[in-house]
């Protein structure tokens, strides 16, 4: 078996890598080629910083600064006095191809070590802005007013880098890879924001060591984003269609051209980042029962970029004591449940790894296998297994793109883990203008059974025009005793236009179809069938309302021999979204579901074998996000196996001030079916004080009644230095078995320094 997957890994390569493919003065000069050509109008010509052509396409010019920028947001340097800005951006929301309301001026400008962006942004009432947050990375910036740019630094028109910051000094970073980000991507830049009588300024400097790039390129990919959230008005420089939403900054093939700097050459960079950890723990549920049990750990991630293509990590005692607990869940099917990674290691360059459009972070559908998931290195059965080390391979020549992953886990008796490694290879070709073909290959030494699991796969996502994608993958597993039919497959055709949307897939895997280091949510195996019909007009004549949704969606899965049904969902949607931000949903659902082994619904609730039929009506409210009371009310009622189900649930977010919020999360549903009645309850708030951009402290807090538990995470993080922190962590679990005050099972305390030093 392990020469299948050599032989995977060499035809892959060989197939990806294809010399002939690749240009003399590349196989030369050791990198790729210059484009001769710009995807744009022609450069302008000095003084000039922008050129536009009839079909809406940009050119924009960078300025060489002979002085270092003082970034203080204030726009007082020579560069804003000697150059002309560039403006005109154009709305996406609410009125696409509109001029933007507000006005925007843009400058860029460059040094031998850093790209240099500078906005002056007007505001007709500077009284309305919304900045509600200031916490780096945190999600809802995006529902702030907010200034972006994206980067396309190999000039492929499908990958780059976002950066975001609002008036606050807010700021939030993200990578782009095929036109998708990933949010939990996080480098080393600055920025600073100030007022002035007609709205805000804001200045970036974004170092190219923090970055990759094409060497010695002398045009890249960019584009800006500008959200006025109290008007929920979307505009850019380029143009993006409306049906691209909230990631039209990430379509990298409509963005304007950067010219008129040269990329700096290639440079060899080393970041050490070492940690010193001291914890104390209590676990009263442990035989023997541990009470305030000291430990100290040390431990390192490297990173090294032999080129400005190619990055590789190294850690050794790989630690995560600082990551946030997860969110728990309210589980009422008879699934097992999928948390998405936290852990900042595996986030980092994780869209490498992502196969048939679902990320190796967390699957954009539970439904759909996932090949390599990378929450099954470190955990097991819920509990933490220790990461001795590994090492990581990112990187791309041409259009082709490798990640090479390698770790190894320790023993833990207590959970029945051994010692394990985890590799994973995924290998990507770029065709056509936005469309892609790859494979992939993972092993896992031992396997669960002792043995060794082998999984590999070749995928293709072909995308033409604005709106049609096809999906396709083929993939299969190997495990001792699992021999049969260990296949799986999707096809999948999606238009998604913004007044109509068409959506089809087949799917199918087969009984013995076993990816140890992926999920698989219905492990004996099935065939899924979906379609999807969308009607969303944009209505004139509508007053406050902006779009209304009306679909339909039928799915249903069969078993792994096709010869009966397992679960049928029969969905019809309405949906409004109004000018204001908010939205009301209404969902009509007719399910069925054969249920071949007992599950718990409820609290000594059972459902037994059998077939039910059941529908429901959910309902629900969003209020904006630029509200200081928002979020989403959920009311469901229904039949629900035999009986009935009634649930009502908020999840939201309450505002005090721009620097401390509450972010609540209520579920409360009652059962009462032929088996039983009981309710399933679940209760949770984070609060959040964000004393700088750099600092802050939050706390978790989480009820849940299925699990009679209580538990506490509380956090303080300083970033002392860029890319340096001191981290404090409380976490707690309770139980509400007991009367009073509830009775304490585990206890953390942990104190974790980090210091990343640059060569």
């Amino acid at each position: 078996m392990p020469s299948r997957i050599a032989i995977l890994a060499a035809g892959a390569a060989l197939a990806l890598f294809p010399s002939r493919a690749w240009p003399a003065q590349q196989l030369a000069q050791g990198r790729p080629t210059i484009p001769s050509l710009l995807d744009g109008p022609p450069a302008p010509v000095p003084p000039a910083v922008v050129s536009r052509d009839a079909e809406g396409h940009v050119t924009v010019r960078a300025i060489h600064l002979s002085e270092r920028l003082v970034l203080d947001g204030r726009l007082d340097d020579q560069l804003y006095h000697d150059t002309a800005p560039f403006s005109d951006f154009i709305q996406q929301e609410p009125r696409a191809g509109s001029p933007a309301t507000e006005k925007t001026d843009v400058w860029i400008g460059y040094d031998e070590d850093a790209i240099y962006v500078g906005a002056r942004l007007w505001e007709s009432d500077s009284s309305k802005r919304v900045m509600s947050d200031m916490r780096r990375d945190s999600s809802n910036l995006y529902n702030n007013d907010h200034f972006a740019v994206m980067l396309d630094t190999f000039y492929d028109r499908r990958n780059g880098y976002v950066f975001s910051a609002n008036a606050q000094g807010g700021k939030f970073d993200a990578q782009v890879a095929n036109e998708n980000s990933n949010d939990d991507w996080n480098t080393i830049w600055e920025t600073k924001a100030a007022d002035f009588d007609g709205g805000w300024t804001i200045e970036f400097r974004i170092p190219f060591r923090s970055i990759r790039f094409r060497e010695s390129a002398t045009a890249w990919g960019i584009n800006f984003r500008r959200l006025v959230r109290w008007k929920t008005e979307a505009s850019f420089l380029v143009p993006v269609p409306a049906s691209y939403g909230t990631g039209g900054l990430n379509k990298a093939s409509g963005a304007a051209t950067l010219v008129g700097f040269d990329a700096p050459a290639q440079r060899q960079h080393l970041d050490v980042k070492g940690y010193a950890l001291g914890s104390l723990a209590t676990n009263r549920t442990a035989r023997p029962a541990i009470s305030n049990d000291g430990n100290g750990e040390v431990g390192f991630e490297a990173k090294w970029a032999p080129t400005q293509s190619y990055v590789t990590d190294f850690t050794y005692n790989t630690d995560f004591a600082q990551v946030e607990d997860d969110e728990q869940q309210l589980n009422l099917t008879r699934f097992s449940l999928q948390f998405p990674e936290k852990r900042e290691f595996f986030l980092d360059g994780d869209q490498f790894f992502g196969f048939g459009t679902q990320s190796g972070a967390q699957g954009t559908n539970p439904e759909i296998p996932t090949i390599f998931f990378s929450r099954r290195i470190g955990l097991e059965d819920g509990g933490v297994v220790p990461i001795m080390g590994g090492a990581r391979l990112l990187g791309r020549s041409g259009r082709n793109q490798i990640g090479i992953l390698q770790m190894r886990t320790g023993e833990v008796p207590a959970l029945r883990a051994v010692a394990t490694d985890f590799s994973a290879m995924r290998v990507q070709r770029e065709i056509l203008r936005r469309s892609r073909i790859g494979m992939i290959a993972t092993r896992r030494a031992p396997a669960a059974n002792g043995s060794q699991n082998y999984a590999y796969g070749a995928d293709a996502v072909f995308q033409f025009y604005q709106n049609i994608q096809f999906i396709e993958y083929v993939a299969k597993t190997y495990t001792a005793n699992r021999t049969g039919n260990d296949l799986s497959y999707r096809t999948r055709f999606i238009w998604n236009a913004d007044r109509w949307g068409v959506d089809t897939e087949r799917m199918f895997a087969g009984e013995d179809f076993n990816p140890e280091i992926g999920y698989l949510r219905r492990p004996e195996g099935f065939h899924r069938n979906h379609g999807s019909l969308r009607f969303s007009p944009r209505p004139r004549n509508l007053r406050g309302v902006r779009k209304v949704y009306f679909q339909g969606d039928i799915e249903y899965f069969t078993n792994a021999a096709d010869t009966h049904v397992e679960t049928r969902d029969q969905k019809a949607l309405f949906r409004t979204d109004f000018t204001s931000g908010d939205r009301t949903q209404v969902d009509f659902t007719q399910s069925y579901e054969a249920i071949r082994l007992p599950f718990t619904l409820a609290k000594g609730v059972v459902v037994p074998i059998g077939g039910y039929d059941f529908g429901q009506v959910t309902a629900s409210y969003t209020f904006g996000p630029q509200r200081p009371l928002s979020g989403t009310f959920t009311a469901i009622h229904g039949g629900f196996y035999g009986g009935t189900t009634t649930e009502v649930g908020w999840r939201g977010r309450i505002e005090f001030s721009p620097q401390f919020y509450a972010e609540p999360t209520v579920r409360l549903n009652h059962v009462d079916t032929p088996f039983g009645s009981g309710y399933s309850n679940l209760v949770s708030s984070r609060l959040t004080y964000t004393i700088t951009p750099q600092m802050f402290v939050s706390g978790l807090v989480q009820y849940q009644s299925r699990t009679d538990s209580v538990s506490t995470n509380a956090r303080f993080r300083w970033e002392y230095k860029p890319g340096s922190e001191l981290f404090i962590v409380y976490s707690d679990g309770r139980t509400t078995l007991s009367r009073g005050v509830p009775d304490l099972q585990t206890r953390s305390f942990i104190v974790k320094v980090t210091r990343l030093l640059q060569f």
